[in-house]
């Protein structure tokens, strides 16, 4: 079962992104902001996550630094979900090591798509 780590301060994200995930046999793991993501990290290897930037404690470009300077984390794929759209912040994502980015409002469908090709490449 693949592994996936949603980092989001936004209730109503997570909760519809953890059962879109569960009915697509993913094993799902929640962080509320990077700091528990960075916790959640120590003893979970997810194959992917999914990490939104605007959080409280530590940002999503503090979590993807952490998570790209970890060994054990080599191959783990990450998603940028924000609502910070502007070209800037894209290209900032995908520098700091983002394998894709995805802009809020966003459509589950696409967002299902972009997980699966990911997931596919690694395996």
């Amino acid at each position: 079962m693949k592994k996936i780590l949603l980092v989001d301060d936004e209730p109503n994200i997570i909760m519809s992104l953890e059962y879109t995930f569960k009915k697509n046999n993913f094993q799902v793991f929640i962080a509320r902001d990077g700091q528990e993501a960075l916790e959640i990290l120590k003893t979970e290897q997810p194959d992917l996550i999914i990490l939104d930037i605007m959080m409280p404690n530590v940002d999503g470009y503090a979590t993807i630094e952490a998570v790209r300077k970890d060994e054990k984390l080599s191959n783990c794929k990450v998603i940028f979900l924000s609502a910070k759209n502007k070209e800037s912040d894209i290209e900032k994502g995908m520098r700091l090591g983002a394998n894709a980015y995805m802009t809020k409002p966003f459509s589950i469908k696409k967002l299902i798509e972009q997980v699966n090709e990911l997931l596919q490449e690694h395996s």
